[in-house]
């Protein structure tokens, strides 16, 4: 959870009643997020979500928010930012830019069967199509030119053998994400960070995906890959779930099936999102930034994901 700028209770309730959502009645800090300050707002007309974001700049943000805008115009169940009467979506508040979407519908599975990874999957695929006609474009911020610049600056606060596997698996990632097979892979907007965090659902129905302030345009398969790492692995182990893992592929590929190319590719891609994820952990517990509230995941998790990845593989390298 992240704290990162207090709101007096009046300056939200007038961002509210200026965007004509009601009057501020309930607000408290969200239980979750280690990037924006996020907090739960309820009026008298319905329940939203606050957000300041505190690193992204106001040149960022519109990819997001009109993603999410484009998106929820395409039938999939996403936070729709809330307009002024001008129809802007991106606001201030206490000098940081900042969003108000609505709140979804139902709650987080934080253990998931073959059913929900199955609904996942569905949603993804529909996803990736419906943003194939979104016009803006922005890179994934947190992909291989990130980790090209994070990884020489994490290497003193790690073990030995924690910096033979992030260098060898960066050196191996320079070599996926500058091929020609890479670069022929079908791409668009992604959301990048489909965590079982940031998907609802009532019972076994998915109600909505939300967070989208990682999202970026890259390969399709890096955020099934993303999805693979957090939805169909053993916590505790880091192994795939053979059952799951079917139920998420065989969802995803009933709405937009794969190609031969993706098929081959699909382990490098799943590699490349658990180094990502083992990165931005490493860097949020060794380089902390101040919070009022901040407790920043266990990097441990992806290292294991990573090396379980690494060892499926068997030694084959594909490039």
């Amino acid at each position: 959870m992240a704290v990162f700028t207090d709101v007096p209770f009046e300056e939200a309730a007038a961002l509210l009643r200026r965007l004509e959502l009601g009057e501020l009645r309930a607000m408290a800090a969200c239980d979750g997020g280690i990037e924006n300050t996020n907090y739960f707002v309820d009026t008298d007309r319905g329940a939203y979500v606050l957000t300041l974001f505190e690193r992204l700049t106001r040149e960022q943000l519109p990819f997001y928010l009109h993603l999410m805008q484009h998106l929820a115009s395409r039938g999939v169940p996403v936070p729709r930012p809330a307009p002024d009467a001008e129809g802007r979506i991106l606001h201030s508040l206490e000098g940081k830019p900042a969003a108000v979407v609505g709140r979804l519908r139902g709650k987080s599975e934080l253990a998931p069967d073959a059913r929900h990874c199955g609904a996942v999957g569905d949603m993804l695929g529909r996803m990736h199509l419906a943003g194939n006609d979104y016009e803006r474009h922005q890179p994934n911020l947190r992909g291989l030119q990130w980790w090209r610049e994070a990884v020489p600056v994490l290497l003193p606060y790690v073990g030995k053998h924690q910096r033979t596997l992030l260098q060898d698996e960066l050196a191996f990632q320079i070599r996926v994400g500058t091929s020609r097979s890479h670069a022929a892979l079908p791409r668009g907007p992604v959301h990048a960070d489909l965590f079982r965090d940031n998907v609802m659902f009532e019972g076994t129905c998915l109600s909505g995906f939300l967070d989208f302030y990682f999202a970026g345009c890259d390969t399709f398969l890096f955020d099934i890959g993303v999805c693979l790492n957090d939805w169909c692995v053993d916590l505790d182990t880091g192994r795939s779930d053979a059952v799951r893992e079917a139920a998420f592929l065989r969802a995803y590929e009933s709405v937009r099936p794969l190609g031969p190319e993706e098929h081959r590719m699909l382990p490098a891609l799943a590699r490349a999102a658990a180094l990502r994820f083992w990165i931005s952990r490493l860097w949020d517990h060794h380089i902390p930034r101040e919070a009022a509230v901040l407790n920043a995941h266990d990097p441990s998790h992806f290292e294991r994901v990573l090396r379980q990845r690494v060892s499926d593989a068997d030694g084959s390298d594909i490039f």
